[in-house]
């Protein structure tokens, strides 16, 4: 149904988020539904990840797959690109804040990595995608207010296409 109505509306960008497992057939339907308009994640890798953008994923998302033992995984990151290219994925960085300073966070945002992001972690990391997913992951869902200060920061930091999610309380 979503997938229809942001087909009818234009809209692109929109993500199919795969929660848990059982999810693959719905997400297939939803990216046939509208080739090149929706991007995908959850559980992606790079073994998956081409089978998602045969499918009309316009890119995948991906955020455990190379953020591994709390750590950035080159090695999985060079694969994921030779599988989809660059310009196939979003690199989700997943914010929470310790002393003082952001942290990419992983294992359902339970885990501290060690990938700080700031000014310099971000002009590295945007080489090897073509969009940014910043989920500051304290207020997520809560409607409690987006994290300003990292919204601020973003605008400083990011120079190719990044969306931020988190705490949005209304529209205005």
């Amino acid at each position: 149904f979503y997938a229809n109505k942001f087909k009818e509306d234009g809209l692109t960008g929109g993500h199919v988020i795969m929660l848990g497992s059982g999810n693959d057939e719905a997400a297939i339907l939803a990216l046939n539904t509208y080739p090149n308009g929706l991007q995908v994640g959850g559980g992606i890798n790079d073994t998956n990840a081409k089978k998602y953008i045969d499918a009309g994923a316009s890119h995948v998302i991906v955020t455990s797959f190379i953020f591994h033992d709390g750590a950035l995984d080159m090695e999985r990151l060079q694969s994921l690109i030779q599988a989809v290219g660059k310009e196939h994925i979003v690199i989700d960085l997943s914010c929470r804040k310790k002393n003082g300073k952001w942290f990419v966070v992983t294992d359902k945002w339970t885990r501290f990595s060690d990938f700080e992001v700031n000014g310099e972690s971000i002009s590295f990391i945007e080489q090897y995608c073509d969009e940014l997913l910043i989920h500051a992951v304290d207020v997520e869902g809560k409607r409690s207010g987006m994290q300003e200060e990292l919204v601020k920061d973003l605008t400083n930091w990011t120079s190719i296409p990044t969306t931020y999610a988190g705490g949005v309380r209304s529209l205005d």
